[in-house]
């Protein structure tokens, strides 16, 4: 990591801050799928719509999702292809780490 200004840290703990909870991975988990509605994210997630919602918004405000109201319906997907690509790299880690502490070499697997 390159030396940042203390304005710019503060943006990447909020970044970081956003991944930072299990339902928010399951919903870029679920996005990975492509695009859903507020009301298909709630279905497959077996949520109710305010805690779905107020997870969305967390992500969206970090900048992670990107959203459009098509009709009635509010749409999500994932805003960068990369932020994908970092939950890859560090789920590949923790399983590494656990391996480790396990004394075996397996790595998480992706459901």
């Amino acid at each position: 990591m390159k030396k940042l200004n203390p304005d710019a840290l503060d943006q990447v703990a909020h970044y970081f801050r956003a991944l930072a909870e299990p339902q928010r991975l399951r919903l870029l988990s679920e996005l990975r799928l492509g695009e859903r509605s507020v009301g298909q994210l709630v279905e497959a997630l077996d949520a109710t719509q305010s805690n779905v919602s107020k997870h969305l918004e967390v992500l969206f405000d970090a900048g992670l999702l990107a959203r459009e109201r098509r009709g009635t319906s509010t749409i999500y997907r994932v805003a960068d292809e990369e932020t994908l690509q970092l939950c890859d790299l560090v789920c590949g880690n923790v399983g590494r780490i656990a391996a480790r502490r396990a004394g075996r070499g397996t790595e998480l697997a992706p459901d």
